[in-house]
């Protein structure tokens, strides 16, 4: 027999294997089945009634309706009995499929991720570009802990953009009904309320650590020649960060949002010449209103966010341009 031949009979034997298992495992489920209505006749209880009355309400949909009106009061039973299941048939699947790789290619295992690196690299050649950028060694004298402080900015930024992406997914922009699904997350939401509050937590985080960043660019003369336009774009960063505290705050829609947001306003409306501008622009009309509403939250999901990534991709490239100043 050739190799070819060995080759069809290892895969066919592979592939029986599986469909044996597949058919057994049908059968042992077949004859618990039977076997629960045996005992149910047994006992003098028809089995046709009990299969109707353990069925769900036509018309009810009982996955959606336990989750929606949250009658299920165990919930994470069938979440945990798919999830080991789920795993362990998996575990099965690749290890046939690696098993079955090996024996035919006669060649040792690579990994999937390996391939897929190597399948998208063969097409567009990123690896000359990427292994340039990651072979910039970081000085000694910047892994000092207070030269992180722009990363972990960089990180609260992230945390915001997910954790603000899953809160939009249950606000809602309006007068009417701002305030209540503010109330719906904080209450109904699973995790809503954690979702919340590390998305408010990491907010006041983000702007103490640009301004902590800010001090020590400073205090180190960081922002001297040649690296005067990082200070620069780090200054729009602060001011975007500022936005982002502003703009959300007026989100709930309560009675501090409002008058926060009135007082606000009314400061940035005291600039001289274009005070009046700054106001109505902000407003978008003389009086906070559902109007006002509307604008923040265009500002605080769309404007802003992408000011701030394209500032601080700009920050970046100059950085990794010019590299890390030397302490004083």
């Amino acid at each position: 027999m050739n190799f070819n031949g060995r080759k069809a009979l290892r895969l066919a034997l592979i592939l029986s294997g599986a469909v044996l298992l597949v058919v057994a495992g049908f059968g042992i489920h077949g004859a618990t089945a039977s076997a629960s209505t045996l005992e149910a006749a047994l006992a003098g209880v028809d089995s046709q009634a009990v299969f109707v009355s353990a069925s769900p309400p036509v018309g009810q949909d009982n996955c959606l309706h336990c989750h929606i009106a949250g009658e299920n009061k165990n919930l994470w039973t069938p979440l945990a009995r798919w999830s080991v299941f789920g795993v362990f048939g998996m575990v099965f699947a690749f290890g046939m499929y690696r098993s079955a790789s090996v024996w035919t290619g006669r060649k040792a295992w690579k990994p999937l991720w390996a391939r897929t690196v190597e399948w998208v690299d063969e097409r567009y050649e990123l690896s000359p570009v990427l292994s340039k950028l990651a072979a910039k060694p970081v000085p000694r004298f910047a892994m000092k802990w207070w030269y992180c402080l722009g990363g972990i900015t960089a990180s609260l930024f992230v945390v915001q953009g997910i954790t603000g992406i899953m809160l939009a997914f249950y606000y809602k922009p309006s007068a009417a009904e701002a305030y209540n699904s503010i109330l719906f997350i904080e209450n109904e939401v699973r995790f809503g309320a954690a979702m919340r509050m590390i998305h408010h937590w990491a907010a006041n985080g983000m702007i103490v650590m640009c301004l902590a960043h800010m001090a020590r660019v400073f205090i180190m003369g960081a922002y001297k020649k040649p690296r005067e336009l990082n200070w620069v774009s780090g200054v729009l960063l602060l001011i975007l960060t500022l936005v982002f505290g502003f703009t959300g705050y007026l989100l709930p829609w309560d009675q501090r949002a409002y008058w926060a947001t009135t007082v606000g306003t009314d400061i940035a409306g005291s600039v001289p010449a274009v005070g009046n501008l700054v106001l109505v622009l902000l407003r978008v009309g003389w009086d906070v209103s559902e109007a006002t509403l509307g604008r923040f939250y265009g500002l605080h999901i769309i404007v802003t966010p992408l000011l701030t990534l394209g500032f601080m991709l700009a920050h970046f490239m100059m950085i990794r341009k010019l590299g890390i100043a030397k302490p004083l």
